[in-house]
């Protein structure tokens, strides 16, 4: 039996994951050509590479396909509904620093906050016949945080890429999407509502409550003291 730790697949999550378990004395490396998805552990007894993209692995954790994974906590919190419940949070990583977000025409002079967008929702819908469209591909996370807020008439309309261009597209009115500098946002003639953050979201380090860990207690135990965390109360 092996603890089996889901890692990005590619670009700059992979690279900074192999560098932040490097820095704890586990050497993390992909194995055979750049299309295989095959890695390979050093430094920690009884531990299994899994390749997957990043967005796959809040699924493979929910599942308990695998035991522990890397992905960002946007993605955990967007992807599984009662998130706590099914994975536990071991350690953020330091990297991966995105905010997802809330933003609006620039042109919009009058909305700043979201009690402007929810006056302007109404607005939008008397004037309209239908309701103000905010695209984006965080459906739960967008949806429970405008709940919360009390912002009402608007709809989401699902988005998987170049979200910031579907308000100069006229598919959207406005969107929810992670920046990171703003400078997609503000080529696109796009700001973001001053109370309009949702989640700051980085990598994170999270442990699958579906995993088999029997037999694994002691390897748990080890891996997360080597590791700097403490072990998850599964």
């Amino acid at each position: 039996m092996t603890i089996k730790l889901g890692v990005p697949s590619k670009g700059r999550l992979m690279e900074k994951t192999f560098e932040w378990f490097a820095e704890r004395g586990i050497t993390l490396r992909r194995t055979g050509s750049e299309r295989e998805y095959a890695g390979a552990v050093d430094g920690a007894e009884g531990v299994e590479l899994v390749l997957l993209s990043a967005g796959e692995i809040p699924r493979e954790l929910a599942a308990g396909r695998i035991h522990m994974g890397v992905t960002g906590s946007d993605l955990v919190r967007d992807k599984l509904a009662d998130w706590e419940t099914q994975v536990a949070e071991l350690a953020p990583m330091g990297f991966g620093h995105a905010d997802l977000i809330i933003a609006v025409p620039t042109c919009w002079a009058d909305v700043d906050t979201l009690e402007d967008l929810d006056a302007a929702a109404h607005a939008f819908r008397a004037a309209h016949g239908f309701r103000l469209r905010i695209a984006t591909k965080y459906h739960r996370l967008v949806r429970e945080f405008l709940t919360r807020e009390g912002v009402a008439d608007y709809q989401l309309v699902d988005s998987q890429g170049a979200t910031e261009g579907t308000v100069k597209n006229l598919t959207a009115e406005a969107i929810a999407d992670i920046t990171s500098s703003g400078e997609t946002l503000r080529a696109n003639h796009l700001k973001i509502l001053s109370d309009g953050l949702i989640h700051q979201s980085q990598a994170t380090l999270f442990a699958a409550r579906a995993a088999d860990w029997q037999g694994q207690e002691a390897a748990l135990a080890a891996l997360a003291t080597q590791l700097g965390v403490a072990p998850p109360k599964l």
